[in-house]
């Protein structure tokens, strides 16, 4: 009897078994259509030995020739699944042979139980014959040596799957014990930059950094351009957009200059200031600056040195260190055209302006508006890696100069400012910035082409001689060679880039002394 000899199999399409009597043979096609006309061939010679040839599926997924599937499946957890699933059906099988050879012996000792010598061959009922005991104990013990090889292959799926996990835990326990090692680094790094009263960068700055001053310097270098591009392109987009303005509106209209508080006959008196408790720093800060500025460099006898030197700019220096930090003070002239005195200090005090020049500002903030002319700011700066961020709280004062000693000066203006540290304004070290102390001057002499005044004269007619000087202690450890290198580069860069935005500003504004 053939039993669903044409439906395909749920795994294998090819696999058909052949049962003669007491042995069944497992055989496998090529393909499914081989394993069609091996059926049709078969069933031909069915009706020749109808009662010794059956042809049927078991309900085993794979042949015996399956026990060849490779262990390396085990390298997909898919297939290692599905090689289980395959297997266990095999054994099924196994079983269900096993099953119909126990029933066939059993009915033959029981006919053999009820033979008697006086009757004749004894019939066993469905067809059977006298079996061949040599062949029934071989066939059953291949098949029983069948389910032991295909349990050892389950076994061997099994051992492979579980080494696979193991070395798949193994990775999972190593990267986790990483991550918390990783964990309690970054735990300790943030408790000790909690614990310091001067945060650096990652702990990088300080006496005891191991950053080579080398690399210290490029770093540094490299952030000041970067913020220098920067400024730049924000710069020109400004510069467009009031470009597009300017012509949207068909004529260039005038600053806002004429509308400020600078319009006030008292200011850069100090006459609104007088009454605050900073007025009396504020005074004498300024007069001792001021009688700094007009000594010449040989003067003071102090060794000032010259450490650049283009056209009417020139720039001096003297080394000096306060507990290893260093706080050399500088000293710039230089002489600019088209430009006053009041205009130059217009746009160094005003905050309105000073993002467009102050190239490494992060925020500025007015913490007391003292008068018109005088402000206490707080600043922050940029981050420059390796450094850390710094800020700087000062008072800013603009002056005018009414005694003065300069023959031929049409006016003078300064605009003074010097570090603040009273009780009522935001203290140092309290944040994640370091404190920077300064006291910086710029004086502006305004000069006219000789026969020219105030209402006759062009900007053609103006020059104005500026001279600056600063004092800033960095309020943290920075290498020495280092800093002395940034400012030899970046003072001349920044004297050009101030003075050059200031005579950009004025070029098209009226003159304002």
């Amino acid at each position: 009897v053939i039993s669903g000899g044409r439906k395909s199999h749920e795994f294998d399409e090819c696999r058909f078994d052949v049962a003669i009597g007491q042995n069944v043979w497992y055989l496998r096609a090529e393909t499914p259509e081989d394993k069609r006309n091996w059926i049709e061939v078969l069933q031909s010679y069915k009706t020749d030995i109808p009662e010794t040839i059956s042809l049927r599926r078991h309900g085993s997924t794979l042949s015996l020739q399956s026990n060849t599937l490779s262990t390396a499946s085990g390298s997909s957890l898919k297939r290692v699944s599905r090689g289980l699933r395959e297997k266990l059906h095999e054994i099924e099988t196994f079983r269900d042979i096993l099953y119909g050879q126990i029933d066939t012996l059993q009915r033959y000792f029981d006919a053999l139980h009820l033979k008697n010598e006086d009757q004749p061959p004894l019939e066993l009922g469905d067809g059977l014959k006298p079996i061949d005991f040599k062949g029934e104990a071989i066939t059953f013990r291949e098949t029983t040596a069948g389910v032991i090889i295909t349990l050892q292959h389950c076994l061997d799926i099994i051992s492979q799957k579980e080494e696979s996990f193991k070395k798949k835990l193994d990775k999972e326990q190593e990267r986790r014990r990483k991550a918390e090692e990783l964990y309690r680094n970054c735990k300790d790094e943030l408790a000790k930059n909690r614990n310091s009263v001067i945060p650096g960068p990652d702990l990088e700055e300080g006496p005891h950094s191991t950053i080579p001053e080398d690399e210290f310097f490029d770093a540094v270098e490299t952030g000041l351009d970067k913020i220098e591009e920067d400024r730049q392109l924000r710069v020109r987009l400004k510069y467009q957009s009031q470009q597009s303005q300017i012509s949207n509106a068909g004529s260039v209209h005038s600053t806002n200059l004429e509308a400020e508080d600078e319009t006030a006959e008292d200011f850069g008196t100090g006459a609104q200031a007088k009454s605050h408790k900073l007025w009396p720093e504020i005074d004498r800060i300024c007069t001792e600056q001021l009688t700094q500025a007009r000594q010449g460099v040989g003067e003071d006898g102090n060794g000032w040195q010259l450490f650049a030197d283009e056209g009417e700019m020139k720039m001096y220096r003297r080394e000096e260190e306060v507990d290893g930090m260093v706080i050399d003070p500088l000293k710039s002239c230089h002489v600019v055209k088209g430009v006053t005195a009041r205009e130059m200090c217009h746009y160094f005090f005003d905050p309105a302006y000073r993002n467009d020049w102050e190239t490494t500002l992060e925020d500025v903030q007015i913490v007391d508006n003292v008068a018109p002319d005088t402000l206490v700011f707080l600043q922050t700066y940029k981050r420059i890696w390796p450094a850390s961020q710094r800020d700087a709280l000062f008072w800013s004062h603009m002056r005018r100069i009414t005694d003065n000693v300069d023959t031929g000066a049409n006016d003078v203006w300064v605009v003074c400012n010097h570090s603040n540290q009273n009780d009522e304004y935001p203290p140092a070290n309290q944040g994640k910035c370091v404190r920077i102390y300064l006291t910086v001057i710029l004086v502006c002499q305004t000069y006219l082409t000789p026969g020219k005044d105030s209402k006759t004269a062009t900007r053609d007619d103006l020059t104005c001689k500026i001279t600056y000087c600063s004092t800033v202690n960095p309020g943290g450890w920075a290498p020495a060679t280092v800093l002395r290198a940034i400012y030899k580069k970046e003072y001349p860069k920044f004297l050009k880039r101030f003075t050059g935005y200031v005579v950009d500003q004025c070029k098209a504004k009226p003159i304002m002394y």
